[in-house]
């Protein structure tokens, strides 16, 4: 293999050489007589071979150097070893959601025009009846829906060396889809050399060593672990289904397997945390957890504290474009003095940190058309809430088939070549040059007295004890609409009754009057429970439901002098 090859998968190849017999991957498959969790665990050396098994595999099939492969399997072990295999082959692994909807699937799936289909039983016979969906899929490999199934030649290889095809930096090395949470989902173009750049930045802004153990609650996050000499311990955890996880089963997990690091929405940590409260647990061995996918809430940092007595929870920002752009950590949000969970409680946003230092990020004035180039978006001074740009070596250049969004979501530098991505999402920059999220782009509420901001508003009416979540949503026209918030209560009878309702309604329309930009929001909604995106279960869709306020339900208007 040249030394100059880019291929992400050398990397596994360089731990299989350094650390052989180091365990690289444990798959859970039951229990056993004293109730600990049994593994299928495989060493670096082990992984190694069983992606050169199926890189022997996809050989032997026919697939190319080139070729889209759209992958199908389940979590575990043909997740990993497949997307390895695939990277070194020179193939283009594509990853569709399949929680995002049967619709959206499909469409995702005819728009990157596969030519090899790798999936479960139910996939290929998804793929028969959908054929016109498919059309472009010429070879099917079956897998084994089994997440700690094994192909039979990987235990046979011997003496093997995992050879991988030459890859430049700017080679497409797979073709990942966003969740689609506030808009059509989007195949996003990943080269070899932004997966290079983001196991750079991920192990050096997190102080990430081989020989941690990590336990990713979200599938995706364990492609990078071979790459950075980490155990994956794959969580029980149903990906269709994160927010239906068991807690303890991801505790005893940490705890019988001595996880050091760990990924999640805010979701999944907060059922985790609230039930370490209930039990007196901690989770000693770990050293961070990291929290994404939506914002984390003032009171889940305070919740998570006792539960790492020897770690800490950072939260990265960033998006499947561009990951991570900034990062901030529990010690700057709970600071006695400039903590910044205060100021997110009275309406300042949620701040998230400061930029990497291999990115620049800029505010820039808000538009919904596109930006033909950098000089032409001046950016805004510190404090001046716009739209959060960003330029680094993960930021990627292009979506997959989708020029007209790839111009209205990227920015050229014509003086370096440069692209800057359009994160979708609203902020500033403070004077310490902290980066603060405000919300998305598209669910800003445009009323006759000026935006409203969802990360400015919801923080302060989840400060009422009753409320589990909630909403800022917009009805009528832009420039017109009237705001509203729509409560997921933390019980589900707190809110059954007319007159419970009425009175919750009273109660938050007096937290509204505190502060200036809340005091003309007067009307509630109260819903059991929110549409959600199922990547993290934590981004709250809520155009969707301003669409079902607007469709007659029943809202409550409110005056605390009534």
């Amino acid at each position: 293999m040249p030394s100059d090859n880019a291929n992400i998968a050398r990397h596994l190849a360089a731990m299989a050489a350094r650390l052989p017999d180091a365990a690289a991957l444990k798959v859970p498959r039951g229990r056993t007589r004293s109730g600990d969790i049994d593994y299928l665990a495989l060493t670096f050396s082990e992984l190694a071979a069983e992606v050169a098994a199926w890189r022997a595999l996809f050989k032997t099939r026919g697939v190319r150097r080139g070729d889209r492969v759209l992958v199908m399997v389940r979590p575990g072990l043909p997740l990993i070893a497949a997307a390895f295999a695939l990277f070194a082959h020179g193939a283009v692994p594509v990853v569709i959601d399949p929680g995002m909807g049967l619709k959206s699937f499909l469409a995702c799936v005819e728009r990157s025009r596969p030519r090899v289909l790798l999936g479960i039983p139910a996939a290929r016979i998804v793929s028969h009846v959908f054929r016109q969906k498919f059309r472009t899929v010429e070879v099917r490999i079956p897998a084994s829906g089994s997440p700690t199934a094994r192909l039979k030649s990987a235990s046979q290889l011997t003496n093997f060396q995992l050879e991988m095809a030459a890859s430049a930096p700017d080679d497409l090395a797979a073709v990942l889809f966003t969740s689609g949470s506030t808009g059509a989902p989007k195949g996003v173009r990943y080269t070899h050399g932004m997966f290079d750049a983001q196991v750079e930045l991920i192990r050096s802004t997190y102080d990430i060593r081989p020989g941690e153990i990590d336990l990713p609650m979200l599938p995706i996050f364990a492609l990078f672990n071979p790459a950075l000499g980490m155990t994956t311990v794959v969580p029980e955890i149903d990906p269709g289904r994160p927010a239906s996880v068991d807690p303890r089963k991801i505790i005893q997990a940490i705890r019988q397997e001595n996880i050091t690091s760990s990924f999640g929405s805010p979701t999944l940590w907060r059922k985790i945390a609230v039930h370490c409260r209930e039990h007196h647990l901690a989770l000693p061995t770990l050293r961070r957890v990291l929290c994404a996918g939506a914002p984390v809430p003032p009171d889940l940092w305070e919740l998570m504290s006792p539960v790492l007595p020897n770690g800490e929870l950072h939260s990265p920002y960033g998006a499947t474009e561009s990951l991570p752009v900034s990062t901030i950590r529990a010690s700057e949000v709970l600071a006695c003095t400039g903590g910044t969970s205060v100021a997110t409680e009275h309406g300042a946003g949620t701040c998230v940190g400061r930029p990497l230092p291999a990115n620049e990020v800029r505010i820039i004035p808000l538009s919904d058309a596109p930006v033909a180039a950098i000089t032409a978006a001046p950016a805004l001074p510190a404090g001046q809430i716009g739209e959060i740009i960003v330029r680094g070596p993960t930021v990627t250049r292009a979506y997959d088939a989708l020029p007209e969004a790839t111009a209205a979501a990227k920015i050229p530098d014509p003086a370096t070549g440069a692209i800057f991505h359009r994160m979708g999402d609203l902020g500033y920059l403070d004077h310490h040059g902290r980066l603060w999220f405000c919300g998305r782009k598209a669910e800003r509420v445009e009323t006759p007295d000026g935006p409203l901001y969802t990360e400015q508003v919801e923080p302060i009416f989840n400060t009422h004890a009753e409320v589990r979540r909630c909403a800022l949503i917009g009805l009528g026209e832009p420039g017109r609409q009237r705001p509203a918030i729509v409560v997921e209560p933390a019980s589900t009878i707190f809110a059954k009754s007319s007159a419970a309702c009425r009175r919750f309604a009273r109660e938050l329309r007096e937290i509204a009057m505190r502060h200036a930009h809340t005091a003309h929001i007067n009307l509630f909604y109260f819903r059991e429970t929110f549409p959600v995106d199922v990547r993290h279960n934590a981004k709250i869709h809520r155009l969707t439901l301003a669409r079902w306020a607007a469709d007659g339900a029943v809202g409550y208007e409110s005056d605390p002098k009534r």
